[in-house]
């Protein structure tokens, strides 16, 4: 083969257009991350728990991907699974939005609520999922969380709530914010009975969540650089005309001013919940209960 030819073949199949490479790449197959730019295999980026390898950055879980990263074996047995929300105040859009909300998550609404074990103790779980209509607060999760409260006092389990959130869901309006008081009420009474409450914030968690049962725990957790608070920092830089300081409502921040107990990366999750249910908990007797 002439020298001349080789290098013409060689730049055949080194040379390939670029709008030609993304049609040939599947979508899903690389995921980029939304801090530092950093391309990565998303199978790739699973295997880490969604945790960017190059900066750490923690992208969002929805709620079964949270629950099979944090439950034994990734199992729940699910509480009030076929609960939808109803459209109180004809808002518009409000049921076609949920519609689209449901066919792409495969949720019913903003929260899945069940027990499994965590670390062989049995508990109660609420995880909120951002990507269904932002993770807003409505009647259908405040009741889903109150429900799931209300069992953890009857069985005496401990509770754990991962909370993300944008809000109240506006296309309820005053039901929506009626469900902070329910759900406060409800934790008022598991506290009273001796209930131990584990709150674990990821990104974001705002308004009427932060406002209630995400700030309630007996212990109150969260994942590096999530966000959280009652109104976001661009609305509250427009009300008091002031520059807010760099790293404003972020879980450093927040831990530094005392509104949590620790930051807790992603891959110790896990093993900070057991720590905490071994310390306020009681392991279930096997034996004891196989008798009886």
């Amino acid at each position: 083969m002439a020298i001349k030819d080789f290098f013409q073949k060689k730049r055949k199949y080194a040379t390939i257009p670029s709008e030609q490479t993304k049609r040939e790449i599947p979508e899903g197959i690389m995921s980029k991350c939304p801090k530092c730019g950093t391309i990565q295999y998303s199978k790739e980026l699973g295997k880490h728990l969604k945790v960017c390898t190059s900066c750490g950055f923690h992208n969002r879980l929805n709620a079964m991907e949270r629950i099979e990263f944090t439950l034994d074996d990734g199992r729940i047995f699910e509480y009030d699974r076929d609960m939808i929300s109803e459209d109180p105040l004809e808002f518009p859009d409000y049921v076609a939005r949920t519609a689209k909300s449901m066919e792409s998550t495969g949720l019913r609404d903003a929260v899945v609520t069940g027990e499994g074990t965590l670390g062989g103790f049995p508990v109660v779980v609420a995880v909120m999922s951002f990507d269904f209509l932002g993770g807003t607060l409505g009647s259908v999760v405040g009741e889903k969380i109150t429900r799931a409260i209300e069992t953890a006092i009857q069985k005496q389990y401990p509770l754990i709530i991962f909370s993300t959130s944008g809000g109240a869901r506006t296309h309820e309006s005053i039901l929506s914010l009626m469900q902070m008081a329910k759900t406060s009420a409800a934790l008022a009474k598991f506290s009273a009975g001796g209930g131990f409450y584990i709150s674990v914030i990821t990104e974001p968690t705002y308004g009427g969540v932060s406002a209630s049962y995400a700030m309630l725990g007996d212990v109150i957790i969260a994942e590096p650089g999530a966000r959280f608070g009652f109104a976001g920092p661009i609305v509250i830089e427009e009300t008091i005309r002031q520059k807010l300081p760099e790293g404003f409502q972020t879980a450093e921040f927040n831990m530094k001013h005392g509104q949590l107990d620790k930051v807790v990366h992603r891959k110790d999750l896990r093993f900070t919940l057991t720590k905490l249910l071994e310390l306020h908990t009681v392991r279930p007797n096997k034996e004891a209960s196989a008798n009886g």
